[in-house]
């Protein structure tokens, strides 16, 4: 762990890293998979101090660990290591016949020192895969974990430097001034997963030095459903979605729009879900988490009048419980719909129909992500078309993120940029562009002065050949 009490003990950790990442051990393909197979071992080997880590701060079971943190990124690890040769190699591209003979490609090379601000909602998970790709293409990392979850937090900071290489890899633990300090200093990269109001401080502190970013930022994330689903089917995902970490997910649906008459027989469906996952009495359940802290647990208790309550149970401040509850005949322009909720809170909002419901969406933010449960092909394809989302699900919420391949990011105020798989990867390397082409025989003498007028000739005719 490095700590930083000063902005001068900032400035000598960028400075060290830097230092590293300029002696360039860390573009050797060797020390890439070393450090990823390092990492993949971290995890592996202390499985049981990682999930009480996230007990402690989440109330999150063993199992919803394994699946919703160590799990993937031990899979994004997997990933690297079986593909790096292939993102590491040289991409041809085509030469125009009149550039010819010559040899183009692209190359992936290392950003350089990389700045990675981690939340506290997944605060393993959301701070290990972009570490992943940060690894996997070269940079020197340093990593800030969330303050708001101290117990995960110690962990990595004492877990990272005694496997990954200490001059390469630093942790800083703190809170907002630390913060700070580290967005005073020059990086080649930051990656900041969190709420847009430190969102905007991050982009406008990256700004000064022009740092390219990574802003993964979330939002209101709204779910469809209409009359030809399977309603009881439907509802278990929804739940599911919804109530995965006690509702601290960035993808969570925030709320439902359906008509009335879907509202209305939906709502037997949800309480039967709930009960079937966490039992009558949620509170004792091992599989259900708990709110991260007093400040936040107040705030979502605040949203409890909002509507008519449909499904919930007993507030705990001490233990920081809210049970699921699902709120109904929610009005528009309820606070409860103003900002997101995070936490286990589902409102829902009754709409005419798609149109209302589109119309509804675009009127607001651009979401991180939108669900939309129904068979019919019409409206399937109206959502897709005419809203604009950082991904859209169908008959599904939160599995997006199970999918290597599909990229992970928002549009618009829910974020900038996007990562997992090849796309961690891309995200800290520089593709540059790489043109050979030897000095004899000269075929460029075309475009040399003076332009004569068979050179002007040639040049038009070869404009026209292009258009």
């Amino acid at each position: 762990m490095t700590t930083i009490t000063t902005v001068t003990d900032a400035v000598s950790a960028v400075a060290s890293l830097r230092a590293t990442f300029d002696s360039g051990v860390t573009k050797k393909r060797h020390w890439r998979e070393e450090q990823l197979r390092a990492l993949r071992s971290m995890i592996l080997d202390n499985e049981n101090v990682l999930e009480a880590a996230l007990l402690s701060d989440l109330g999150k079971s063993a199992t919803e660990a394994q699946l919703t943190e160590l799990g993937i990124v031990v899979g994004e690890i997997t990933s690297a290591l079986k593909n790096l040769g292939e993102w590491l190699s040289s991409e041809r591209v085509r030469v125009p016949l009149a550039m010819m003979p010559a040899r183009a490609s692209i190359v992936s090379e290392p950003l350089g020192v990389a700045l990675i601000i981690a939340p506290w909602n997944y605060p393993l998970m959301l701070a290990l895969a972009p570490v992943v790709g940060a690894l996997a293409a070269g940079n020197c990392v340093l990593l800030k974990p969330s303050e708001l979850s101290p117990a995960t937090s110690a962990a990595l900071a004492a877990l990272i430097p005694v496997y990954l290489d200490p001059t390469a890899v630093h942790v800083v633990e703190g809170a907002a001034k630390e913060t700070g300090w580290l967005l005073e200093q020059r990086f080649d990269y930051i990656f900041y997963t969190g709420n847009g109001r430190v969102g905007r401080i991050v982009a406008a502190a990256a700004a000064a030095n022009l740092t390219p970013v990574t802003l993964e930022l979330g939002g209101k994330s709204p779910l469809y459903i209409d009359g030809t689903v399977d309603l009881e089917a439907a509802a278990q995902r929804i739940v599911w979605a919804k109530f995965l970490n006690a509702g601290q997910t960035c993808v969570a649906p925030d709320y439902i729009l359906a008509t009335a008459t879907i509202q209305a027989a939906l709502e037997a469906h949800i309480v039967a879900a709930i009960a079937g996952f966490y039992g009558g009495t949620p509170e004792t359940s091992p599989d259900y988490g708990r709110i991260v802290n007093a400040s936040h647990y107040e705030r979502l208790v605040g949203y409890l009048t909002d509507g008519r309550i449909v499904a919930d149970g007993e507030c705990n401040p001490e233990t920081r419980f809210i049970p699921p509850t699902v709120l109904a005949d929610v009005s528009r322009d309820a606070p409860i719909m103003a900002e997101e909720i995070f936490g286990p809170i589902l409102p829902m909002v009754t709409v005419e129909g798609v149109d209302d419901a589109i119309d509804f969406i675009a009127r607001r933010d651009k979401p991180l992500a939108l669900y939309v449960f129904s068979e019919d092909a019409a409206v399937r394809k109206a959502f897709l078309e005419r809203t604009s989302s950082g991904a859209i699900d169908f008959n599904t919420a939160v599995m997006q993120l199970s999918i290597p391949a599909l990229p992970f990011g928002g549009v618009g105020a829910s974020g900038m940029g996007a990562y997992l798989g090849k796309g961690t990867f891309d995200t800290f390397s520089h593709r540059k562009a790489v043109l050979s082409k030897p000095l004899r025989p000269e075929t460029l003498a075309f475009i040399f002065p003076p332009y004569t007028a068979r050179k002007k000739n040639f040049i038009r005719g070869m404009l026209r050949r292009l258009s």
